[in-house]
């Protein structure tokens, strides 16, 4: 038997066991909503999904082509909006996530109201949205079986047994909207007590993945901005055990952990790290600080020294008390954190940099591959990078090594219109059109993300609308601009209501209360207008 038959089945076993109070229980009624709701809790999903990462890791190890993707998504139904795009785009959700921003949190989802990203926002804010994107998805699903079924009724009551027996194959083989997400625990929001406890909260709303950043969570700072401080790889691995231990705990034994390095960007720290002997993690760490060589009588009221190899080092530290590391040591930090945090139980790498460049990528990489073979990166392909002006530099500064003749341009106006249909505009966009598949095969990126897409397009997209429908446009402004486009592309939410569960609550009620439902999908509904 089917799946669908076998669900039908075993409500039939239960109904009789049950006798006559559940005569009224339609066996097939309940079996469909059992297929709309495949999954009954966050850990469930946690599960299925990091199974997906896994095999997605594998796959991508044997071929660095079949990398994978996300979006960030700051609510719900923009999650849910973007994985029906996918399935009528694509066909299927394969080697597509979401992922779970901080920043989006902190700018849309804080009580507090639009917030910076420092970690600021309230910390169950990151579950909460976890399980409302998983809400979203299944709902997803609920509502395309729903239409799956209705068709069946169709198909039965005309009596196409050719179309009723492919629509049971189509449920039979429903690809769940259910993927992986990525989701961002900052740095930890605390101690490592806090970050264990914060994890757990994740992982039970269903986040298979955790990324969390080697920055001192009280001083947390967006990865593109200023004054970020780095901690001791000591505290961050504590930290990483704590996200593991939590996995462990709630049975998501392949819970997958993206140890993230500011140390590219970040110059300072505020702690000196603990040393037992020469080489060992914290007198590597402390190598990095910016230091002066002195002598006891040289010393002033509350100098802070380390004794290195026979001398007195003073770091040097900043009126903040901070210290900070040495000019340029950013690449070889970050491939210590990498390779460290590789060693002690993280599966992923994140490596914030200062603008996307494949080379720069690749090279710290190699240098962390030399140590840790498979290691590989998930990406951000993030908004803060002027992606146009980039390009267009580094096309421009190839073009220059190789002695071609660039005259005709101003380096550094490049991001002029101007220049939008030149030669170099046209090498530019190609290179960004390939640099996720050029990432992968060269710089061990398996998986890339843009952290704030569905902030800017919101944003776009309503200062688009503002512009007609408050202007001469008017009423034009929305249904040329909006409407027509929704009908015309084919987008599931023209009907809204039938997005926002209408029909499935019209199965639900015929369900219960049979031919005495009350149903809101009759002849009268204005959305049979979009057939």
């Amino acid at each position: 038997m089917s799946d669908y038959e076998n669900e039908i089945a075993d409500v039939t076993r239960l109904r009789d066991e049950n006798g006559a109070p559940w005569n009224a229980i339609s066996p097939e009624s309940a079996a469909r909503m059992r297929l709309q709701n495949r999954f009954r809790t966050g850990l469930d999903i946690a599960r299925y999904t990091a199974q997906i990462m896994r095999k997605d890791m594998a796959d991508y190890d044997a071929d660095s082509s079949q990398y994978t993707q996300s979006l960030g998504c700051w609510h719900g139904f923009i999650g849910q909006q973007k994985l029906i795009a996918i399935k009528k785009h694509f066909g299927d959700t394969n080697k597509k996530y979401l992922y779970l921003s901080g920043w989006m949190i902190a700018a849309l989802r804080s009580e507090f109201g639009p917030l910076p990203d420092q970690s600021m926002h309230e910390k169950t804010s990151v579950p909460g949205l976890i399980e409302e994107l998983y809400t979203f998805l299944r709902q997803a699903d609920a509502r395309e079986l729903g239409g799956l079924f209705r068709e069946l009724d169709a198909a039965r009551e005309a009596g196409d047994e050719v179309a009723a027996k492919n629509l049971q194959n189509q449920i039979d083989n429903f690809q769940t909207h259910v993927v992986p997400i990525i989701a961002d625990i900052d740095a930890g929001f605390g101690n490592a007590e806090a970050t264990y406890l914060l994890a757990k909260k994740m992982i039970e709303a269903g986040a298979c993945a955790i990324q969390i950043e080697n920055q001192v969570s009280d001083e947390k700072q967006c990865g593109h901005q200023d004054g970020k401080v780095t901690v001791p790889h000591e505290d961050f691995l504590a930290k990483i055990r704590a996200v593991r231990y939590a996995f462990l705990e709630l049975g998501v034994d392949d819970g997958v952990i993206v140890a993230r390095t500011d140390s590219l960007g970040a110059g300072l720290t505020k702690q000196i790290a603990v040393t037992h002997e020469p080489g060992d993690l914290g007198d590597q760490y402390n190598s990095f600080l910016d230091c002066e060589e002195v002598d006891v009588a040289d010393m002033s009221n509350g100098d802070l020294v380390i004794n290195r190899e026979g001398k007195l080092l003073r770091p040097k530290r900043l009126p903040s008390n901070l210290f900070q590391f040495r000019k340029d040591s950013g690449e070889d930090r970050c491939v210590l954190d990498c390779i460290t945090s590789l060693q002690n139980g993280a599966d992923l790498l994140w490596i914030e940099t200062e603008k996307p460049h494949v080379g720069q990528i690749g090279g710290m990489v190699n240098r962390i591959r030399e140590v840790v073979p498979n290691a590989k990166l998930v990406y951000n392909n993030s908004p803060s990078f002027n992606w146009t002006l980039n390009f267009r530099q580094q096309v421009f500064d190839a073009w220059v090594e190789a002695g071609n003749d660039v005259s005709g341009y101003d380096r550094d106006n490049l991001m002029s219109a101007d220049y939008d249909e030149s030669e170099l505009a046209a090498e530019a966009d190609k290179r960004i059109r390939t640099f996720q598949a050029d990432a992968a095969r060269e710089a061990g990126v398996f998986h890339h993300l843009i952290t704030l897409p569905t902030y800017h397009t919101a944003a776009l997209s309503t200062d688009n609308l503002a512009r007609e429908y408050f202007g001469e446009q008017g009423m034009l402004g929305y249904v040329a601009g909006v409407q027509r486009k929704e009908i015309r592309q084919g987008i599931a939410c023209v009907k809204h209501q039938n997005m926002a569960g209408s029909d499935m609550g019209d199965d639900h009620k015929e369900y219960f209360a049979g031919e005495a439902a009350l149903k809101a999908g009759g002849k009268d509904n204005t959305m049979n207008q979009f057939g």
